[in-house]
């Protein structure tokens, strides 16, 4: 099994390429190498295969990096399943996974993460969760998303290692995670692991 994480930039056309795209190589190439784990095609449109358990993790790693970017933001879809198929780039790779990444991302509308499995009952249960968590996510500020990127870089450090590393005081690391609803945020991603082992 693997996820196929499909992408795209919102409102990539009233900003310079130049601006977003370091952004979205740099945490693309957190999780493996282009063009075999990940690639950048369509000008604004990217495709990234990651492990099941690191899918939701990856989404939401990526909308924090571009999000630290004023009036950005990224749409993802999640498929998971098999890989039947694998070629030199992800793009030309192909299986239930892709087929289901691609529905997913078809079907976003005005959502910016959902994910696709073949199980109705786990999709509708995440994507529930997935809905409420971009309620706060989608209004993630740039200060606020840089701070959450960090945390996610850097999982065992506490508050006072973050706040030296961004050059800012305890206090304000304290609201702006508090702010992302960073906490429930990760009780998510963990629920969603515990729901996968199940699949």
């Amino acid at each position: 099994m693997v996820a196929i994480l499909t992408g795209d930039i919102k409102n990539s056309s009233e900003h310079k390429a130049t601006e977003w795209l370091p952004h979205l190589k740099d945490a693309l190439g957190k999780f493996g190498k282009e063009p075999k784990t990940w690639e950048i095609y369509r000008g604004d449109s990217f495709q990234l295969e990651t492990q099941p358990e690191n899918a939701l993790d990856a989404a939401i790693y990526i909308k924090a990096s571009i999000k630290q970017l004023r009036q950005m933001d990224v749409r993802i879809a999640i498929g998971i399943g098999q890989k039947t198929y694998d070629a030199e780039k992800i793009t030309q790779s192909n299986g239930p996974a892709f087929v289901n990444s691609g529905k997913c991302f078809e079907n976003l509308k005005k959502q910016t993460l959902a994910l696709k499995t073949t199980n109705k009952k786990f999709d509708d249960t995440i994507n529930l969760l997935i809905q409420l968590a971009t309620l706060t996510m989608d209004n993630w500020t740039p200060a606020i998303s840089k701070t959450v990127k960090t945390a996610m870089e850097n999982p065992k450090m506490n508050q006072k290692e973050l706040a030296s590393i961004l050059k800012k005081s305890q206090g304000n690391i304290s609201e702006e995670l508090s702010k992302a609803g960073f906490d429930e945020v990760q009780k998510m991603i963990r629920f969603y692991k515990t729901q996968l082992l199940q699949l």
